[in-house]
């Protein structure tokens, strides 16, 4: 969720295939794959999930328990507890939408479609906005894990396109008979990456809000960004969509100041649960904001901020959340 600083970022989740392994499967979710793409398209009755109650976020699906931003990893945020599925959007050279934290595919946890891993060296060759979908496919990261979730279970999985994920955790909410998920859904755009690993915010968001109205999910979706242009845009041109301001902290700025570059009052204040306080806590809710806080995986500071007054939390273990709040 943190926000990626110039090159630093070594985080991707480019996996090798969009469904689950006969390994990995269940037979519910296999079942939910049959039906995706019906399920997605016909009206429902079934009700969607309540964020009057605490959101229980999970972080890229739950990265702490599958591949992040794969299809796995949404698949058993939802069974574990997650009402909201938290993601981040990259786009191919092709405009195709697809989940991916980082711009880029990551030494830490990619192989190369010839199995061998992707070096530090190589990363910055590998950037998905030059490359075409049919190839970003062909990378998996899911088998080599990940080093700091020794929990991960490894597999061969490729990064998604956004409409399969919604397909297939659409179908899935509505086989196990569980509510309709909201999204919490991230534009990773900064201002010196325009035309380098995004492309210009407006058709960035345009693309990803394509993708939201064709699968009439709009009123289950949050937009995040730290990029106030890409708040702005989607407030102006979107202004049915609920929309997070993300940030690390507030700093020296008061709330009003920082919420004053964006010209209106978004829904959600999101932060890093290190900087929040309960001043910023009751200002949040002086002025009708749910905040959100990101990224907890310690249960002792979900117990304690949930007590402050959180509105929900963003977590790599939607399970420990869900078991223990």
């Amino acid at each position: 969720m943190k926000k990626l600083l110039f090159f630093s970022i070594i985080l991707a989740s480019c996996q090798k295939t969009e469904i689950l392994t006969a390994q990995t499967a269940s037979q519910s979710s296999e079942k939910s794959s049959q039906i995706a793409a019906k399920s997605t398209s016909q009206p429902t009755s079934q009700s969607a999930v309540s964020l009057s109650s605490f959101d229980i976020q999970g972080h890229r699906g739950c990265r702490g328990l599958m591949p992040e931003n794969t299809i796995p990893a949404f698949l058993k945020g939802l069974d574990v507890g997650a009402t909201t599925l938290e993601m981040d959007i990259a786009i191919s050279k092709d405009n195709r939408v697809i989940v991916s934290h980082s711009p880029f595919f990551s030494h830490v946890i990619t192989t190369k479609p010839n199995g061998i891993p992707v070096t530090q060296a190589e990363e910055q060759g590998l950037i998905l906005y030059k490359m075409y979908y049919t190839d970003i496919k062909k990378y998996d990261v899911g088998s080599r894990g990940n080093p700091s979730f020794p929990q991960m279970q490894k597999m061969n999985v490729s990064v998604p396109l956004l409409s399969r994920v919604l397909d297939s955790t659409e179908a899935h909410a509505r086989n196990t008979q569980r509510d309709l998920p909201y999204y919490n859904i991230e534009i990773k755009s900064y201002a010196p990456w325009d035309n380098y690993y995004y492309p210009p915010v407006n058709t960035y968001t345009d693309l990803l809000m394509g993708v939201i109205l064709q699968k009439n999910i709009s009123n289950r979706v949050i937009i995040q960004s730290f990029d106030v242009r890409a708040l702005k845009y989607m407030h102006q041109k979107y202004p049915s969509i609920k929309l997070s301001f993300n940030l690390d902290k507030l700093g020296s700025k008061t709330l009003s100041d920082t919420l004053s570059s964006l010209g209106f009052t978004p829904y959600i204040l999101s932060t890093n649960y290190t900087s929040l306080t309960e001043q910023l806590i009751l200002e949040c809710k002086a002025k009708g904001i749910r905040i959100i806080a990101y990224t907890i995986d310690d249960l002792g500071e979900m117990k304690r901020l949930k007590l402050s007054g959180l509105d929900g939390l963003i977590t790599d273990y939607p399970n420990v959340a869900k078991d223990n709040l």
